[in-house]
């Protein structure tokens, strides 16, 4: 094995960060401009704004305005590397991390910042058919496949044909779901509006389906009505307490009843990366590693995770949310907590959430949020929404090219990235949907 290490090795204590989220990338923030080195891996070279994914999905923002090289981010700081690699291990034993090309990379403190893929609840066989959206391939493939599908539909000669193509069903009454299903029907109802001459994009359906009572549970009650009743004002056809029982190429059959779907968006649950298996830890139903009141993992001195990896507490001993302010929260905690420790031998005080509220957007002029004992809906949710991502976005040449966007989007209903990329075939027949199902589920295989 070989010694990836990017950076002369010193006398220096080296901590190595394991994912550039978030979480990942507050601590290595945190720890630049320090006397410790730092090794920030990713298999990726770039940093995703995973809250505006959905808009590259929809066609409203392209990739490169929601995600920025993670060498620029922490260029700033001479004492912080860059490794482009993807972890497969950990050695606790020798202390090392292990890559895919037979390398690995030494650390005398581990940070596990890796994130969280889709859970399809023992239903892997689903995930050709309803792509979920967690990277920006996810967003492409799901952009192809809802522009294709109105384009094959603009090309079939039958009507039923045509509606199912038309159809979008989104799995999932999360933030996510709400905010996939309202940015579609904006697209199919304004935006393709006028683009095709033989069907009509504003006839579209879409279908929200959610397994439990009510949408956005995290959400106060009154909010999540607001958001239901948000949704049907844009011709979202809502469905809760409805499980998903099947899906293939041709729909998807819930609470008992079929619905022919073109496009099927999968957004309904999330499963933790395989960090436990790594470590040879035990883990919950969702494969976050249990942490520590100072995030640390017990029983592997100086390895800490973060994030969606982690399984944190708060004083009332329920699990903290998977929201981004938590994982940045947490790595900004550990990164400080980190640099006082290491070279002053302080001890690590335990990590602490402060609740700074949840947001969700519907669409134009509609959003939800929850600040505790404020709680705001519509526009002035919509606009303080807006002003928050953008503000979170790495960058003012980002922050001011998607405020433009937004605001040229506004005043025209236009969204510019309407693009078809990939290989991705939408089916134009139910047998041609079976052939499709059997060759995504061969390369799945």
């Amino acid at each position: 094995m070989i010694d990836r290490t990017p950076a002369p090795v010193d006398d220096r204590p080296h901590v190595v960060v394991v994912g550039a989220g978030f979480a990942g990338l507050a601590c290595a923030s945190e720890l630049g401009d320090t006397n410790i080195r730092v090794t920030v891996i990713d298999r990726r070279n770039y940093h995703l704004f995973v809250p505006l994914l959905y808009q590259v999905a929809t066609a409203a923002l392209s990739p490169a305005d929601i995600a920025e090289p993670i060498r620029r981010i922490v260029s700033r700081y001479p004492n912080v590397d860059v490794l482009l690699g993807e972890v497969t291990g950990i050695d606790a034993t020798a202390r090392h991390v292990l890559l895919a090309d037979d390398g690995y990379v030494p650390y005398d403190h581990l940070v596990l910042a890796t994130g969280s893929t889709h859970s399809y609840f023992g239903h892997d066989e689903w995930e050709p058919l309803a792509p979920g959206l967690k990277t920006i391939e996810d967003a492409r493939q799901i952009r192809t496949r809802l522009l294709l599908a109105f384009e094959q539909a603009e090309m079939s000669p039958d009507p039923d044909e045509q509606k199912r193509l038309t159809t979008v069903v989104v799995v999932g009454g999360g933030p996510t779901g709400v905010e996939m299903a309202g940015a579609v029907a904006e697209l199919a109802k304004w935006t393709l509006a006028r683009d095709f001459r033989r069907i009509r994009p504003a006839n579209a359906e879409i279908v929200l389906i959610e397994a439990g009572p009510r949408l956005l549970s995290t959400f106060p009650e009154p909010l999540s009505a607001y958001t239901e009743d948000a949704l049907r004002r844009l011709g979202v056809s809502v469905l809760t307490e409805t499980p998903v029982e099947a899906v293939t190429a041709e729909g998807v059959t819930a609470g008992g009843r079929f619905i022919p779907a073109g496009t099927v968006i999968w957004g309904a649950g999330v499963r933790a990366s395989p960090a436990g298996r790594w470590l040879g830890v035990e883990t919950d139903r969702a494969g976050r590693v249990r942490v520590g009141p100072d995030l640390g993992v017990p029983g592997f001195e100086g390895v800490y995770a973060l994030g969606d990896t982690a399984l944190a507490l708060d004083d009332d001993q329920r699990p903290l949310p998977g929201l981004a302010q938590v994982a940045k929260q947490q790595g900004e905690h550990l990164g400080r907590q980190l640099a006082a420790a290491i070279p002053h031998g302080r001890p690590m005080e335990p990590f602490r959430f402060k609740d700074r509220g949840n947001m969700a957007t519907i669409g134009r002029n509609a959003a939800v949020a929850d600040f505790g004992r404020m709680r705001l809906k519509g526009f002035v949710a919509w606009v303080l929404w807006a002003i928050v991502h953008v503000w979170l976005l790495v960058g003012f040449e980002k922050r001011a090219r998607v405020t433009l966007q937004w605001l040229w989007r506004y005043l025209t209903f236009q969204r510019g990235a309407r693009l078809i990329t990939g290989e991705t075939k939408a089916p134009v027949s139910a047998s041609e949907a079976n052939q499709a199902q059997r060759r995504e589920a061969g390369r799945a295989g």
